[in-house]
């Protein structure tokens, strides 16, 4: 618990002092605290619709792989025509205006969602998800 702790005071300290883009040049250390900190982000904020594993299906669509996948591909899943239409591509700038206000970014999608509108909550969120998806 203690290392966790510590590596979650890292990631707030490194979010809120550094570009997101810089983030590519940051220590190990400072990258898994990052991930840590989004997976708390993503338990909180996600997992109650979206499972981060392949083999467990949830409500919504799984999350695993999502970073540079296609919007609304995943066979099976029933999405709104217009994610399915969008021809969106999941990346760092994608997911920022989804996490932020997915209803804005795409008008008619199904998805309930309350925006996460703080910067480190959604840098901590997109290097979890980026970690998932390799």
């Amino acid at each position: 618990m203690k290392t966790l702790t510590l590596k979650l005071l890292l990631a707030i300290l490194i979010s809120t002092t550094i570009a997101p883009n810089a983030m590519a040049d940051m220590s190990k250390a400072g990258k898994e605290a990052m991930v840590a900190a989004g997976h708390i982000m993503f338990k909180h904020r996600c997992q109650s619709c979206h499972s981060n594993n392949l083999s467990k299906p949830s409500y919504g669509p799984t999350l695993k792989k999502v970073y540079g996948r296609k919007a609304g591909s995943i066979v099976g899943f029933n999405y709104s025509d217009a994610l399915r239409k969008s021809g969106i591509v999941w990346n760092e700038t994608t997911l920022r205006k989804w996490i932020s206000s997915n209803k804005e970014m795409m008008p008619g999608t199904r998805m309930r969602h309350v925006g996460v509108t703080d910067k480190a909550e959604q840098n901590f969120l997109i290097e979890y998800l980026k970690h998932i998806s390799k």
